[in-house]
């Protein structure tokens, strides 16, 4: 055991919120996109790690939490993923370059927890804006489940993470 690990009680358990490789994206028309804060429902927003329990109300996960605020960590894996898809300069609000975005993605979620039946919940709507009007722009739904190994917050934390893969996998596809 590390002295790190030592350390670390299991009352002090906080999970990062990271992005996972995916496949690159071909023929993308932006060069660089800005992406807003996410958006959040108020349960998702907190430090706390919650799932669903018997008869669908959300609980807290026993000290577990999340390692960054929920809106930065997901906004930085949504950017992390679409720069590894799609080799465009990508970077969290706010822009930090002088010349704008070709494009700026801005998502709301509706649903992120993981469920009772196993399977975590990503859902929402993002939309696409075009500041210097480069790409059409839109409004796009996304309802995304990823399966979650065990009843643990690790297991949620890693499928939290595959949904966001998914997430921008779906963004780089229909820029």
């Amino acid at each position: 055991m590390s002295a790190l690990t030592a350390c670390a009680g299991s009352n002090d358990a906080r999970y990062l919120i990271s992005a996972t490789p995916g496949e690159r994206v071909a023929n993308l028309q932006s060069r660089s996109i800005e992406v807003r804060l996410v958006s959040l429902p108020t349960y998702a927003s907190a430090s706390e790690i919650v799932s669903e329990g018997e008869g669908g109300a959300l609980f807290a996960e026993d000290a577990a939490q999340w390692a960054d605020d929920p809106a930065r960590g997901m906004s930085v894996a949504l950017a992390r993923g679409l720069s590894d898809r799609t080799g465009a300069s990508v970077a969290v609000e706010p822009w930090p370059l002088n010349t704008p975005a070709d494009v700026r993605l801005d998502v709301r979620v509706d649903q992120s927890y993981a469920r009772a039946d196993g399977m975590f919940e990503l859902s929402g709507q993002f939309a696409i804006s075009s500041p210097e009007g480069r790409v059409r722009e839109f409004v796009k739904r996304f309802e995304i489940e990823t399966p979650v190994e065990d009843p643990s917050a690790a297991s949620a934390a890693r499928a939290l993470s595959t949904a966001l893969a998914e997430l921008s996998r779906q963004v780089a596809l229909s820029m």
